[in-house]
């Protein structure tokens, strides 16, 4: 339930309100930690891809990625259509990293 800001709370409720906010922005963190290394990979997915004369974009796989984070969703409880929305942008987000390094 929500309470007022002139509420008065316990101070261990403030302290594990403080906990949980520092967890997630560890896991904010490492979220973006993980973007950032996947971007690289793409990157780098990207250089192999004009090597070998290939298009960034690959529709095939594209929806592959969609299908296996979709079933990994699904394991782990999270919102399916809403991880599908977050990997189709962040899929967009590597192929424009593989179309600007080209």
């Amino acid at each position: 339930h929500c309470m007022t800001p002139t509420s008065n709370h316990p101070d261990h409720d403030n302290e594990g309100l403080a906990r949980l906010r520092n967890e997630i922005e560890q896991v904010d963190r490492n979220m973006i930690k993980l973007i950032a290394r996947r971007v690289e990979l793409a990157r780098r997915v990207g250089a192999v891809k004009h090597t070998a004369g290939l298009p960034a974009f690959d529709a095939d796989r594209e929806a592959a990625v969609i299908r296996r984070v979709s079933a990994v969703a699904r394991e782990e409880g999270a919102p399916e259509e809403e991880v599908r929305y977050l990997f189709r942008y962040i899929i967009g987000m590597s192929r424009r990293v593989q179309l600007i390094d080209e």
